[in-house]
């Protein structure tokens, strides 16, 4: 799928709370399915700053509209699912990502954010660690006793990829640390990475063997750790720079630079050019100065990391979304290059959506050849921008055009501008398709009758008739992060889809039965065999019992993404209770479609989309089937001791211990959801002095009220 320009250029303070949660809900599942690209397959599809530039949008409209911010929020989660290939480790400690910053302007906001959450005066001393951001691979090294015991990957922050045999290979990973005095658990984590002048070596070898050149450092980097045997890693020359840590039992010392003092004093190599800062004028003088020299460097990076030195004010900072708010990565600028645009390619999503590719004459940008770039929608290719309102003062993308390309990342970019004096003279504009070129059905752009907006994505109105949507379809239900069915991957979908094996999600478990009924059976086929065959059907087998929020995901239900899945398992616990609800909630003057829509993080857009997956026969018919096949489970609750982990805690009123920021941070990391409002599913309102409706409304709902030495004596002093 191609990036479709999900965001509007319209500033989140000017939007409608029906239009923000319309446009949070789109950027939700793109950004979704981009963070499953990057960490999971390490193929993303697009550039970092567009990455960026949609995360930024969403957490925008999360903080200008704080009720659409759930504890299932995209913002909550970090990476994907770690690989099946390896056995799994649980992160003792998450191993969260960065917020991203690109202007310096954001650095001086940074800074003054802190201070004011931190209550600081302007003199007083706020000291910043700064360190080259390294574009490798993130992992995480247990040392017991002061020996490595584990090695893991981030993975999806939570749970990440046994990678020890592998790391044990790494000349800068020490076996045994220097000082007798290590911690007894001592969790340090950095960055894998190429230098280079090795990954041009790894290239020569490639080529003279035949085999595939790496695209960039960090590719190379993650598949030589991510390699079954260790001798294949061991004969890759990694490095690694230690810049973190996870679980320690003793601290060695209590300042982000102290701590980077004793990894050094304990054996591990870090990155020479951390500096520390008094003030944001040193910041971004270190910044530029690295960026001036970075070709220089010998290993990729992509910008500068700056983080809070004190380690106590980083606990007192907290958290927001997924990233610590005591740091930030300051990114340095995309790079461009001018091609020509050869043809222009239509690719039909799963739902439908015609997402326009740019075939571009291959060219060089920052070191990569690039030959695929985003057009991200009709609307971009016309000139018009998401608003409504020109951009690239509004010059239309025409095929035999000379474009400018931008690539941030090791990615596919986006064609920025069209170099105009360059346009050929019998350049055509391009029309878009307004019929499906995989079914022949009309395709249309949908009006939203909430915003009364129409939709930025043409969408072909084939549905399951359209062979694209369903081959689409299938494949989304047997995903990774779906009912994840081993051996039986996108190529596979397409070989059984045309030969009418499987048409529809029901027809999977079904297989074996009409297999051993079959005069063609799978066994007899070329490349096929019975060992193949026994493992498919094993593979099948074993997802026939499946987690309630992966069976939600799995249909493939418009704007449900893992988040919205999630969300929607833990409210209604069972699949029978989610479908009477939404078949109920088909009249909008119902308590059914009342619940539905006041869902946190799901909204009327999304409810509106159950509500019409439900309404359609061909759905409930496939259902029905499926269900004899499979069973769902419950989703499993997250296990804490805290005495308000899972529950919705409301702050209102002036409060004089700690500020908003601060009290909001403690809740979120106790496990605690923190709401705007105040409702029926509220569990606690803490009231300081001043406590107005949110206080009357705590009372009309019976919900308990804590004053703030009541909050602190619930949860005890941080």
């Amino acid at each position: 799928m191609a990036w479709q320009k999900t965001s509007s250029d319209t500033p989140v303070d000017q939007l409608s709370f029906v239009k923000a949660q319309a446009e949070h809900e789109e950027l939700g599942r793109e950004i979704a399915e981009h963070d499953r690209r990057y960490y999971e397959e390490d193929a993303p599809t697009v550039s970092d700053a567009e990455y960026d530039a949609l995360r930024k949008r969403y957490e925008a409209l999360e903080a200008q509209f704080p009720e659409l911010t759930t504890t299932e929020s995209l913002t909550q989660k970090v990476g994907a699912k770690a690989s099946e290939k390896f056995a799994k480790v649980r992160h003792r400690a998450p191993m969260l990502s960065l917020a991203n910053a690109f202007e310096d302007e954001v650095i001086v906001e940074f800074v003054e954010r802190i201070r004011r959450f931190l209550h600081l005066k302007p003199d007083s001393e706020l000291l910043f660690t700064a360190e080259p951001k390294i574009d490798g691979l993130s992992l995480s090294l247990r040392y017991e006793e002061g020996r490595l015991v584990s090695a893991a990957t981030r993975g999806d922050g939570t749970v990440g990829e046994d990678v020890t045999a592998n790391a044990r290979t790494v000349h800068d990973i020490p076996h045994i640390l220097k000082d007798g005095k290590v911690p007894d658990v001592f969790e340090v984590r950095g960055e894998a990475y190429l230098s280079h002048k090795d990954f041009a070596a790894i290239n020569e070898r490639q080529e003279a063997a035949g085999k595939p050149l790496f695209a960039n450092p960090r590719n190379a980097a993650a598949g030589s750790l991510r390699q079954l045997d260790p001798a294949i890693t061991a004969s890759r020359p990694l490095r690694f720079f230690a810049y973190a840590w996870g679980e320690i039992s003793a601290m060695p010392a209590n300042t982000q630079y102290g701590m980077i003092q004793a990894f050094q004093h304990f054996g591990f190599k870090t990155n020479p050019l951390t500096r520390l800062c008094a003030s944001v004028e040193e910041l971004l003088a270190h910044y530029h100065a690295i960026e001036t020299d970075r070709a220089n460097l010998g290993y990729d990076i992509d910008g500068v990391v700056y983080k809070v030195n004190d380690l106590g004010l980083q606990t007192r900072l907290g958290f927001v979304s997924r990233s610590p708010r005591w740091a930030l990565a300051h990114k340095f600028p995309a790079q461009q290059a001018v091609t020509v645009l050869e043809d222009i390619e239509i690719n039909v999503g799963r739902t439908g959506s015609l997402n326009p590719i740019a075939k571009l004459k291959p060219v060089t940008v920052g070191g990569v050849v690039v030959s695929n770039a985003t057009l991200h929608n009709e609307d971009y290719i016309k000139g018009i921008g998401g608003d409504g309102q020109p951009i690239r003062n509004g010059v239309d993308i025409r095929i035999g055009d000379t474009v400018v390309v931008l690539r941030a990342g090791d990615v596919i970019p986006k064609v920025l501008d069209v170099v105009l004096d360059k346009r050929p003279p019998n350049a055509k504009p391009y029309h878009f398709p307004t019929i499906c070129p995989a079914c022949g059905s009309h395709a249309v752009r949908e009006v939203n009758p909430r915003t009364g907006k129409e939709d930025s994505v043409r969408r072909c109105t084939g549905g399951l008739i359209c062979p694209a949507q369903a081959r689409e379809r299938l494949k989304h239900f047997v995903s990774r992060n779906a009912f994840d069915i081993e051996g039986l991957g996108g190529q596979r979908i397409e070989e059984f889809y045309d030969e009418g094996l499987i048409r529809g999600p029901q027809d999977i478990f079904t297989l074996e039965a009409r297999n051993a009924r079959s005069l063609q059976r799978l066994e007899n086929r070329e490349g096929w065999g019975a060992t193949s065959v026994r493992n498919l059907f094993a593979a099948i087998e074993a997802r026939r019992t499946i987690p309630l929020n992966r069976f939600i995901f799995a249909l493939g239900m418009p704007h449900i993404g893992e988040t919205s899945a999630r969300i929607l398992a833990r409210h209604f616990g069972t699949f029978e209770a989610l479908r009477e609800t939404a078949k109920a909630a088909a009249d909008p003057t119902s308590e059914a479609h009342a619940e539905l829509t006041a869902i946190g993080g799901i909204g009327p857009v999304v409810a509106e989309a159950i509500v019409e997956f439900f309404k359609e026969k061909h759905n409930e018919e496939m259902l029905d089937a499926l269900l004899a096949q499979v069973t769902t489970v419950p989703i499993e609750a997250a296990a804490t001791s805290s005495p308000v982990a899972g529950k919705t805690v409301v702050f209102t009123g002036s409060l004089e211990q700690m500020t908003r920021e601060e009290a909001k941070a403690m809740a979120e990391r106790l496990g605690a959801k923190v709401a705007g409002s105040v409702s029926k599913k509220t569990d606690i309102v803490v009231a300081g002095p001043g406590a107005g409706s949110k206080l009357d409304k705590a009372k009309e709902f019976d919900v308990q009220v804590l004053d703030e030495d009541g909050w602190f004596e619930l949860v005890g002093r941080p």
